[in-house]
Parts: C-alpha cells; sequence; structure tokens
C-alpha cells in the first residue's frame, strides 16, 4: 500500500472518474493526500462478511467481483466494479456506519484508491462528489432489483442459457464457475447442461462449452421453450 501513484496512474485515475475534476481545488488536494494505494493480485479477497469498512474504493484496473455469501460456501453474485466504478456496499456501510455484508474478491490483478472514511464523509460536502455517490447508487439499485427479478421469477436452465450467450461460439470454463456465476452449485448446472447437449443445443467438451443452436438458446433464455411455440 502506498500513498502517491506514478503519474500514469494519476492520469488514469482522472481518465476512469472525470469528477474528481469537479472537485474544488481544497477538496481535491485533500482527498489525493489522504488516499492509500493499492497493487492486488487475482482472487485476493479485500473485504469479507461483517468486517469493517476501511474506505471507498476507486478501481483503476482490474476487477472486483462482490457477492453474498450463505453459511454452506454458495455464493450469489451481486456485481462487479470495474474502472471508472465504485461499491455500493462500500459505501453503504459508509454511510449507515456498518459493517460489510457482502465479499469482495478481485477477478484480475487490481490496482486501486482507498479513501478512508474520515475523507469519505468530508468530501460529501462537495456537491460533485455527493451526486456521484448517490448516482451510483441508483444505478446498482436497478442492477440488484433485475437481479432479484432473475433469481425470483425465472427458472435456473433459463438463466444458464441467458449466461452462456453471448460469449462466442466456444466458451472455455467450468461447471463449478458457472455455478458460481448463477448463484448454484455444481451439481445442478450440469445435469442441466447436460439436457441443453441432449436437445442439441451446445455441445459439452473438458473445461468447454461449444454453442451449436444461439437461437434455441434465445429462445429458452426468453420463454423457457428452446423449440418454437
Amino acid at each position: 500500500m502506498s500513498t502517491s501513484p506514478s503519474p500514469t496512474t494519476a492520469a488514469q485515475l482522472d481518465a476512469r472518474y472525470p469528477v474528481l475534476a469537479e472537485l474544488s481545488a481544497p477538496a481535491r488536494a485533500q482527498l489525493l493526500r489522504s488516499a492509500q494505494w493499492m497493487r492486488v493480485p487475482a482472487g485476493a479477497m479485500l473485504f469479507d462478511d461483517r468486517q469493517a469498512c476501511e474506505g471507498f474504493p476507486f478501481v483503476v484496473e482490474g476487477s472486483v467481483r462482490v457477492s453474498k455469501c450463505a453459511p454452506n460456501g454458495r455464493e450469489l453474485p451481486l456485481y462487479r466494479v470495474g474502472p471508472g466504478e465504485t461499491c455500493i456496499i462500500s459505501s453503504s456501510c459508509l454511510l449507515g456506519h456498518e459493517d460489510y455484508n457482502a465479499r469482495g474478491v478481485t477477478e484480475a490483478d487490481t490496482e486501486l484508491m482507498l479513501l478512508p472514511k474520515p475523507v469519505f464523509d468530508a468530501m460529501l460536502g462537495e456537491r460533485a462528489f455527493r451526486d456521484f455517490v448517490f448516482h451510483l447508487f441508483a444505478e446498482r439499485i436497478a442492477d440488484l432489483m433485475q437481479l432479484i427479478e432473475e433469481v425470483a421469477f425465472r427458472k435456473l436452465d433459463q438463466r444458464l442459457a441467458a449466461l452462456l450467450l453471448g460469449k462466442g461460439r466456444t466458451i472455455h470454463t467450468t461447471h463449478q464457475h458457472l455455478a458460481d456465476e448463477l448463484g448454484s452449485v455444481r451439481e445442478i448446472v450440469s445435469r442441466l447442461l447436460k439436457g441443453l447437449a441432449e436437445q442439441g443445443l451446445v455441445r459439452l467438451g473438458r473445461e468447454q462449452i461449444e454453442i451449436l443452436d444461439a437461437t434455441g438458446l434465445r429462445r429458452l433464455a426468453a420463454d423457457g421453450s428452446a423449440k418454437p411455440g
């Protein structure tokens, strides 16, 4: 962890987060003086359930996956935080003075700037920063409402079909990774994939899935049937 970024990284920060240029000169100087810089390898846990929230993250490079974890080890991915975005869980914990209620893990080598809580509180006095935080809140809430709708009202085979689409003809992945993405378990996903293969929609290989009938998958994702109605 460091307190001073390289000139290149500082330029990337401004490009990713234009709101920083809208801050008053004293506020921007306070932010940059107090910020902590971190380079984190892929697969590192940034925060976990019931941990205290130490600050507000700005992702310059990489990606952080935020998930809700059950006691039995199952996870439900909530959203990802990439460059130019930030974490609604972190901001809500800071605003509500609460501990984390989810887990954040880096998906790639990640560089981020962490704004300590006292400075985050001070920055909320800046209208541009406050608008930025609440705009992101609104976007993430909309994403989470869509996720709730997916989980509550769409069958798992429909969600699996939707997940497979848009990744190219050949998808290099594991059944466990797909299960993690869907908040399910590997055995169920494997059974559903076998069913898709029997319908001629996909061909299964070792850690790869070949899409044979994208139209059928889209139909399944939309209305639960791979065949024309």
